[in-house]
């Protein structure tokens, strides 16, 4: 049938907000939807062939999901060690600048990259595929992180058993300790002893009894697993499986409890924290500003990090989860919401640990400076049980809800990085059955997490977290920005999310998407290359074979970047007329850069035509008009007016 050009026009009017009704379309909007749908199904074959994909059973499931996994154990035991180091109380206003400019519009920017996509990491990356190795990479550090950060959750589970003994375990010393070993009923200045030559009973019970640690390192290999350790890291990937089995339809009913129950522990904790004698001392040591340290580059770098890696941007989680969500689902509401909860758990956490600390140096008689630890570990499995046994009353109780929450919190973490991977196969195999999936990836996962609960599990854990998430999630995030902003273009992202979410992108997100965040991460990057010295775990310095193996896991994840640019242009050699050509398709979205929605597809189209075209792939070849046209004539459904105010 031929439409008259007028007809074109008033659409192309409409779509600009003027309100024009089409007059060539007038019968087939008598048609009922169901008859517009599935006339549109059978004229695009390729969108119903594809298999339907889970959605959350509601938008709250969503957001617990995503606080769950941006809350984890890094909000409890690092950053209150990062703001003590970094100026305490002024380490705060670095902070919640970089969570503005960098963390929070990063966050908003992968939920953006899902949701439309309505795809894992590596799919996502049809809006680019010279890029797709940027999704595989992000994999591999993934990979790295989950294997370690569920051994963690072992040492949980080992004192969370522990803790129903009618005797803490920790709250004694060994009879067969040669060294200056205190319990819980010492008071070092009491004993006149030197606080440097002492070690606690929580400590020599964490560091003998529970991982019986090797202290020369790695130098001498690596023994067999500790049997009780391998036990708790099989119950806690039993766990995750039946989480994460049915896909977001059994993990979204558990963030009910992983996201809420970890802050009714933590009130917990600071309110009995603050009834202790030296808990108000504790408190004010760690918002005590010391507003000298703004000064310190190193301090910026700091907050960078933190801000950067406890909203676990970069791994690929967030835009896994946004990837479920329904197309029209406002995640410009959810990154705020969820950045300002990580913040204050942050702070929850901070104010909760120094109150306890304070009563711990209350307790020993010692200055809070050397009562606390630098390390996270530490904090979580030496200092804090310390404490707790010194509870005079039920010490067993608030024992189990501590480790309790240890756990919950790595559960809502690693459930979001497990089943980032799982969704990454099940997005290139669609025909594998889920179950199967996590199974294989979580009985993987147990193996590999062997190593982790040797006599030298965490020396290896620091060196794969070190260079299998840090080194390479920096160079991914710079690549990831650099890509969607860049090279499929600042102008065609905001239109997508113009499309979905019915708003107008502000200044605010285009100014720190497309030059703050990658210029700032690569300065933060290269400055901390410059500032890093020799990687050592608990006194022992990792050699150069050490290192090297580190090396090479950080390399192998960046070469992915080029290696799978190559595959991409080897795809595109046939149906290009030149080597160039196909390079530079390659840097064009595919046809399946789209909603996977037939309706929602067809309103994409006929959106992209009246705006002034700034990319067109060579997948996707048709003029604006001309792909309008030819799609409308087919298409019943009624056209959206969209709000487009900022």
């Amino acid at each position: 049938m031929k439409i008259p050009i007028d007809s074109v026009v008033s659409k192309v009017m409409f779509w600009k907000g003027e309100g024009t009704i089409n007059p060539g379309f007038e019968n087939d909007e008598k048609k009922s939807k169901n008859e517009a749908k599935v006339e549109m199904e059978m004229t695009s074959p390729e969108a119903s062939e594809e298999p339907s994909r889970d959605q959350w059973s509601n938008p709250i499931e969503f957001l617990l999901s995503c606080i769950a996994m941006s809350v984890g154990l890094g909000n409890v035991w690092r950053f209150p060690f990062v703001a003590l180091e970094n100026g305490g109380g002024a380490f705060l206003i670095p902070y919640i600048l970089v969570l503005l400019l960098i963390g929070k519009p990063l966050y908003y920017m992968e939920l953006c990259l899902g949701q439309f996509a309505s795809a894992g990491s590596v799919r996502v990356w049809d809006l680019a595929p010279a890029f797709r190795g940027v999704g595989y990479g992000q994999a591999v550090a993934t990979w790295a992180v989950v294997t370690y950060y569920v051994s963690l959750m072992a040492l949980t589970v080992f004192y969370f058993f522990a803790s129903f003994s009618s005797v803490l375990p920790w709250s004694v010393c060994p009879p067969d300790v040669q060294v200056n070993c205190i319990s819980k009923d010492d008071n070092v200045t009491a004993l006149g002893l030197n606080a440097s030559s002492l070690v606690s009973s929580a400590d020599e019970y964490f560091k003998n009894e529970v991982l019986k640690s090797d202290p020369n390192g790695l130098a001498n290999g690596i023994d067999a697993p500790e049997w009780r350790l391998s036990l708790c890291l099989l119950f806690s990937w039993v766990v995750l499986f039946v989480i994460l089995a049915k896909g977001v339809q059994s993990s979204g009913k558990a963030a009910y409890f992983t996201a809420l129950f970890p802050y009714l522990v933590l009130f917990i904790m600071l309110i009995r924290g603050a009834t202790l004698p030296g808990s108000l001392d504790g408190i004010l040591f760690f918002i005590t500003p010391r507003w000298a340290k703004l000064l310190d580059p190193g301090v910026w770098y700091a907050a960078v990090n933190q801000s950067f890696f406890s909203l676990s941007v970069g791994f690929g989680s967030i835009i896994m989860f946004s990837s479920y969500n329904s197309f029209r689902h406002n995640v410009y509401r959810d990154a705020a919401i969820i950045s300002v909860t990580d913040t204050l758990t942050s702070l929850l956490a901070g104010f909760t640990t120094f109150a306890i600390l304070g009563h711990l140096a209350h307790l020993l008689g010692l200055p809070l400076e050397e009562v606390v630890k630098s390390d996270g570990t530490s904090l979580a499995f030496i200092s804090y049980p310390e404490v707790l046994s010194r509870f005079d009353w039920a010490p067993q109780l608030f024992a189990v809800l501590f480790f309790l929450m240890l756990f919950t919190l790595g559960v809502g973490s690693a459930s979001a990085l497990t089943g980032c991977i799982i969704t990454i196969i099940c997005d290139e195999f669609p025909s594998f059955k889920r179950w199967i999936v996590t199974l294989a990836v979580c009985v993987v996962g147990l193996l590999l997490g062997l190593f982790y609960v040797t006599p030298q599990g965490q020396y290896i854990l620091t060196l794969i977290d070190h260079y299998g998430a840090g080194f390479i999630i920096f160079i991914l995030a710079i690549t990831e920005v650099a890509a969607v902003q860049w090279v499929y273009g600042i102008k065609n992202f905001c239109r997508d999310i113009e499309f979905m979410l019915q708003r107008k992108t502000g200044i605010y997100w285009k100014f720190c998407w497309a030059f703050l965040i990658p210029v700032l991460l690569a300065f933060i990057f290269i400055y901390g290359q410059y500032k890093a010295k020799p990687l050592q775990a608990s006194g022992y310095v990792f050699g150069p074979g050490a290192n090297a193996f580190g090396i090479c896991i950080a390399v192998f994840a960046c070469l992915l970047i080029p290696i799978f640019f190559v595959v991409e242009v080897v795809r595109r050699r046939d149906e290009a007329d030149s080597l160039l050509e196909a390079v530079r398709s390659a840097f064009r979205p595919n046809a399946d850069w789209c909603p996977k929605d037939a309706i929602l597809r067809r309103e994409y189209q006929e959106f992209k035509a009246s705006h002034k075209p700034v990319l067109e792939g060579i997948d996707n070849p048709l003029p604006p008009v001309a792909s309008s046209v030819s799609l409308a004539s087919q298409n019943a459904a009624p056209v959206t007016q969209y709000n487009t105010s900022v």
